[in-house]
C-alpha cells in the first residue's frame, strides 16, 4: 500500500484543499494498469481529512481487501452548497471524483465504488449514494447525523445560527436534497440500480434516537439496508471496530 497526501486546487471552492490516499500495490505486469475498487471516507464535523488515518488503522483495513480509501477534506460544510460559504456539495460529488481517479488508477465502475463516514461524514455518505444511485454500489453511516433538520432543534443559539449558515433554514432542509428522508423517498419509488446500505450506532450516542427513527423509514420504503447497534458512544472506539466490519461487509 501507498500513503499519499495530496494537496491540490479547487476550481469549485476557488481554494486549495487536500485529500489523503491510501492505494494498493500496483506494480507486477499482471495488475499493472488495473483500476482499484475504491472507498471514499467521510470525516466528521469537528475532523479533516486526516483523522481516519490518525485514529484509525485505516491502511491496514484497506490491504485485506486490495482497497483504495480516499479521505478528502470538507470542513464544517455538511457536504452542502452552503447557504453562506462555498459549494461543498458540488465539490465533493462533481469534482472531487473527477480529480481522483485523474490523479490515482481509482475505478469508476458503479460495482467496485462505494462511500462511508462517520457523524457528519455518516450523512454525507448517505446523502451521495441515495443522490447517485448510480454511482455507488454502498454507502455505509457510522453514528450519522442523518435528520440535520431536527438538529436545529438542539444545543443553542449558537449551534442553530451555524447550522443556518449551512442550510438556511429548518424548513430549507425538510423536502430537499439536503433532506436523507427525501432522498431515500425519491430512491425507494425509482427505477434502476439502488445501493446497499449500512447503518449502525452505539447505543451511548446522542444521535441513536434519530438513527433508529430513519431505520425504521428506510424499512418502511423496503430499501435492502443493514443495521446495527451496539455497544459504545459518538467515539473513535467504537468508529475504529465498526470501519473495520463495514469493510468486510462491502461488495468487493
Amino acid at each position: 500500500m501507498a500513503l499519499i497526501h495530496c494537496d491540490f486546487y479547487s476550481e469549485v471552492l476557488g481554494f486549495a484543499t487536500s485529500m489523503t490516499v491510501v492505494l494498493p500495490r500496483a506494480s507486477g505486469p499482471e495488475i499493472r494498469g488495473r483500476k482499484h475498487p475504491v472507498l471514499y471516507l467521510l470525516h466528521g464535523l469537528s475532523d479533516d481529512h486526516t483523522v481516519w488515518l490518525r485514529q484509525t488503522a485505516i491502511e491496514r483495513y484497506a490491504v485485506a481487501r486490495d482497497l483504495a480509501v480516499v479521505m478528502p477534506n470538507v470542513h464544517r460544510s455538511f457536504f452542502c452548497d452552503m447557504a453562506s460559504g462555498y459549494d461543498y456539495w458540488r465539490f465533493i460529488c462533481e469534482e472531487l471524483p473527477d480529480l481522483a481517479r485523474g490523479f490515482f488508477p481509482l475505478s469508476d465502475d458503479r460495482r467496485s465504488t462505494f462511500v462511508a463516514g462517520l457523524s457528519m461524514g455518516g450523512y454525507g455518505a448517505f446523502k451521495l449514494a441515495l443522490s447517485f444511485p448510480e454511482r455507488f454500489a454502498a454507502a455505509a453511516s457510522l453514528s450519522g447525523a442523518v435528520d440535520v433538520a431536527s438538529m436545529f432543534r438542539e444545543r443553542g443559539e449558537e449551534w442553530r445560527r451555524e447550522l443556518e449558515r449551512i442550510f438556511g433554514s429548518e424548513e430549507a432542509v425538510r423536502g430537499s436534497e439536503n433532506d436523507l428522508y427525501f432522498l431515500a423517498e425519491k430512491l425507494a419509488s425509482a427505477r434502476g440500480p439502488k445501493p446497499k446500505l449500512y447503518q449502525c450506532c452505539g447505543l451511548s450516542d446522542g444521535l441513536l434516537e434519530q438513527n433508529r427513527e430513519f431505520r425504521n423509514h428506510l424499512r418502511r420504503l423496503k430499501l435492502k439496508h443493514s443495521y446495527r447497534e451496539g455497544p459504545g458512544g459518538h467515539a473513535w472506539e467504537y468508529w475504529d471496530k465498526m470501519i473495520q466490519r463495514v469493510i468486510r461487509w462491502l461488495p468487493i
